[in-house]
């Protein structure tokens, strides 16, 4: 599959519907940058009026994760990806339109050609960070995605 936005939004269509329905989309896949963007809406709020920290959370996953298998895709390889551990931090409310971004693409290849090259499972920690309209962040995840290479 060609990674493109427009690719990964219909990917979420069948098979991640409760992101798609949520509103979660990739806006943008750079080189070592993934932005993903969801506004709040009805379908998303919490009782306190924001985005419901599942929903941030999805977002902020995908931002990781295209970049996971993007990589995956062009090494050819059977690899296995599976996140191990996630955190988070929620600084703001999260209301209006807020975009994750991710930009550890270069530590996400290095740890793919490891696992390659060595044969041994890596774990790799990656960050997203939840920025509203204002430039301000609302929240922040941290992923540990468990890379393998299939026999």
């Amino acid at each position: 599959m060609k990674f493109t936005a427009k690719k990964i939004n219909m990917f979420l269509l069948f098979n991640l519907p409760s992101a798609f329905i949520a509103g979660v989309r990739v806006k943008e896949i750079m080189e070592d940058t993934s932005i993903v963007k969801v506004k709040y809406k009805w379908i998303n709020k919490n009782p306190f009026k924001s985005i419901f920290w599942a929903v941030q959370g999805m977002a902020s996953e995908l931002s990781t994760g295209i970049l996971v298998m993007r990589e995956i895709s062009r090494s050819n390889k059977k690899i296995s990806m599976l996140v191990t551990n996630m955190q988070g931090v929620f600084t703001k409310k999260a209301i209006g339109k807020i975009h994750f971004i991710c930009n550890d693409g270069e530590i996400i290849k290095e740890a793919i050609r490891k696992a390659i090259e060595t044969g041994e499972g890596q774990v790799v920690r990656v960050v997203s960070e939840g920025i509203n309209e204002e430039g301000i962040s609302v929240s922040k995840f941290s992923y540990e995605w468990s890379l393998k290479v299939k026999s």
